[in-house]
């Protein structure tokens, strides 16, 4: 399977919910939906542990890619991810960044190969 990259940089296709959406794998769901309840202290059902990730405008996604800002702004621009936009990169993206330097990373390499 080749990668699978977000707007934002995460690599869709290595992500655990994705992982458990694209085999089927309820316990798999059930595992995440545990971690993910304990660690953003709600809770999420394994039910809702669906994703074909956050670039498909149609098909299942996580709650939280539903209302993210960057994955709308990518939308409406028509842009693979993020790297392939001209205001790359932006305030919107360089604040997500600020905790994850390794998205940034995965979209710098995606923009030298552009």
């Amino acid at each position: 399977m080749s990668k699978l990259i977000s707007f934002c940089g995460i690599i869709c296709s290595e992500c655990p919910a994705y992982i458990a959406s694209q085999n089927n794998d309820d316990n798999a769901r059930k595992e995440l939906a545990k971690k993910l309840s304990k660690e953003f202290n709600t809770e999420i059902e394994y039910k809702d542990v669906n994703c074909d990730g956050c670039i498909a405008t149609n098909g299942r996604r996580m709650h939280y890619c539903s209302i993210c800002e960057i994955r709308k702004c990518g939308i409406e621009k028509k842009v693979l991810n993020c790297a392939y936009c001209n205001n790359f990169s932006c305030d919107k993206l360089d604040k997500f960044h600020e905790n994850n330097l390794q998205l940034r990373e995965n979209l710098n390499e995606i923009k030298k190969s552009i």
